[in-house]
């Protein structure tokens, strides 16, 4: 019979390539959503089947990681093989505007799930992945950043995914859970969040090459990440599951890159070369350079013509609003046991990422303009 999955934050990122992924492996995926009046499947819904349809492979349920009868109820009914459990509001500045909020479903969320399994005697029947972070690293106390690597969080977030990593060790200990911590460098892809810094800088670019936005502004340029594809860290999520003891893993491709030189990459990404001029709030990126012949293949020529115009002009600049109270400002991972243990390597490099990532939004962002002005423009302008 075919294995049972159930994924918290199916919607998001993460939990929609997960999906996708054990589908194809053969699973039957349930997923917890939280309920909306608006739709928030937009991630899922090439996978979606009708309720009416016979054995689904996709199968959604109405929960919320604040709600412990809830996820009780739904793991009781689903009696899964493997939980996944990527819910969290993971938006680190967000964290401190809600601090509480972000504790009770990032950290205590953790525990009701693990609760939950050993309340209804399932222990040994299913296996759990928690969903971590490099930002427990925070602070660092050392370079690279692995699985010995003592934590400094630096943000309530992070102080509540402490709480999950810790919480799932003990009951791995206590009760002899198989539970395991995928300690998740930053990982992107064209369905992040609009709000990470990734997406908010791949999606403005592809605006302002569109002239249909003047310029970017970002917190700080400096900050380094360890920045990979969720495709391929979803492929280590279902990997630590399939192992016979449960431990924990750091997942990350051992690169740093800082959010300049990502701004950079999504420019050439297009063809548009810049440099950053200038310190602190003060710094400033200026388009140098546009290559036409990859600008129109990558873009369109309509927009060169009136994009090439701006060379010599600001595009992106710097806000303080942006700037963390407590900022993290390297984090890189070492991959080495995941890579040993799991087999696991990635697949996109950070340059494909970013090409991955601007096409999508060039794409989306063609499309958001055509329906704008009236849906008008030729139809192969999407492609």
């Amino acid at each position: 019979m075919a294995r049972t999955a159930l994924i918290t934050g199916i919607t998001g990122q993460d939990g929609a390539y997960l999906a996708e992924y054990l589908v194809k492996q053969g699973y039957v995926v349930h997923g917890i959503k939280r309920r909306s009046s608006s739709f928030n499947t937009d991630r899922i819904d090439h996978l979606y089947q009708d309720p009416h349809t016979e054995n689904r492979n996709l199968i959604l349920h109405y929960g919320d990681m604040t709600d412990s009868l809830n996820l009780t109820r739904i793991i009781a009914d689903v009696r899964p093989d493997e939980i996944y459990n990527l819910a969290a509001q993971s938006h680190v500045k967000v964290s401190f505007d809600t601090p509480e909020y972000t504790a009770n479903v990032d950290g205590l969320g953790a525990l009701r799930i693990l609760e939950a399994v050993r309340m209804l005697g399932r222990v040994s029947k299913t296996r759990v992945y928690q969903a971590s972070t490099s930002e427990l690293y925070g602070l660092v106390q050392e370079v690279p950043q692995n699985e010995k690597t003592p934590f400094y969080p630096r943000s309530p977030y992070a102080v509540a995914k402490l709480y999950a990593y810790w919480i799932a060790v003990n009951y791995r200990e206590a009760y002899g859970m198989h539970v395991s911590n995928g300690i998740l460098f930053n990982h992107e892809s064209p369905v992040r969040g609009e709000t990470f810094v990734t997406r908010k800088i791949t999606r403005a670019v592809s605006k302002i090459v569109l002239s249909n936005q003047r310029e970017l502004y970002l917190g700080n340029l400096s900050a380094k990440r360890d920045w990979g594809h969720a495709k391929d860290y979803v492929r280590a999520m279902h990997l630590i599951l399939q192992q016979d003891k449960p431990s924990d893993y750091v997942i990350a491709t051992g690169v740093t890159t800082s959010v300049r030189e990502f701004v950079r990459l999504a420019f050439a990404a297009v063809g548009v070369e810049v440099s950053f001029r200038g310190e602190g709030l003060e710094e400033e990126a200026v388009v140098t350079a546009v290559d036409k012949e990859v600008f129109c293949r990558k873009v369109s020529s309509e927009a060169y013509d009136k994009f090439v115009k701006r060379v010599g002009e600001k595009v992106v600049g710097v806000d303080s609003n942006y700037f963390r109270p407590t900022e993290v400002d390297l984090l890189i991972g070492d991959p080495a046991k995941s890579q040993t243990v799991l087999g696991w390597k990635p697949e996109y490099d950070l340059h494909a990422l970013v090409e991955d990532m601007m096409s999508g939004d060039i794409k989306l962002m063609k499309k958001e303009d055509y329906l704008l002005k009236g849906g008008h423009r030729v139809l192969n302008y999407f492609e």
